[in-house]
């Protein structure tokens, strides 16, 4: 008898042993399961490597449709060909009042069949000149002095701008106010600066205005 309880006892103990193994295997099964769907899910590290080619995908597609835009409004768009034509104008005109300031600047010497291009001085001497000589050409009798200038009176007086100056070749000047100096030679004296005959030899001078007088004719061309 006693056999048979602690047969029975020890068959219980087994059922109740192996009931709880079960639930272990279940339950260590579950959390398993848990931890491969929390390992499967899409950490944000991924997420973020997935969108970027989509979103750098998305900006290139955009640039592109913004190029085309572009193209295609300045192909179609007739204001856009009508301002690219005024900035084309534009050039030709700035060359024009380029030439017109040049012109501004510059006087017209004439001796002879010979005339040279003096650029201008800028003072109320060369102004008072210039409205002088838009009344028309001036001719001048201008004498030989000292076998280094041709100088002639004006017939009229201008302001005077006077300062110390060494001449050379080509320098022209005020003289007293009331006087053109043409010079091929060099000098000092405060005088009054008018323009200059540039890349002109004190040769080149003498040859076409002479050793002696000589008529000049200034005006504004």
């Amino acid at each position: 008898m006693k056999k048979i309880v602690a047969s029975l006892i020890f068959m219980a103990m087994l059922v109740s042993l192996a009931a709880c193994g079960s639930r272990t295997d279940k339950d260590a099964e579950t959390t398993k399961e848990s931890a491969v769907m929390e390992s499967g899910s899409v950490s944000p590290v991924t997420e973020k490597d997935g969108a970027e080619p989509e979103e750098t995908g998305s900006a290139n597609t955009e640039a592109e449709e913004n190029a085309e835009n572009a193209t295609e409004d300045a192909v179609t768009d007739p204001e856009n060909r009508e301002g690219a034509a005024e900035d084309n104008k534009s050039a030709p005109e700035e060359t024009d009042r380029s030439a017109d300031h040049m012109e501004d600047h510059t006087m017209k010497i004439t001796a002879g069949d010979t005339s040279f291009t003096a650029t201008l001085a800028d003072n109320s001497s060369v102004e008072a000149l210039k409205e002088l000589l838009t009344e028309g050409p001036l001719t001048i009798n201008m004498n030989d002095y000292a076998g280094m200038e041709k100088v002639g009176p004006i017939g009229t007086s201008l302001p005077r701008n006077d300062e110390q100056i060494s001449t050379g070749a080509g320098d022209i000047i005020l003289y007293q106010g009331n006087s053109l100096v043409i010079y091929y030679d060099t000098n000092s004296w405060d005088f009054t600066r008018i323009g200059k005959i540039e890349g002109v030899t004190g040769e080149e001078l003498l040859e076409a205005f002479g050793d002696g007088d000589v008529t000049v004719t200034f005006s504004l061309e």
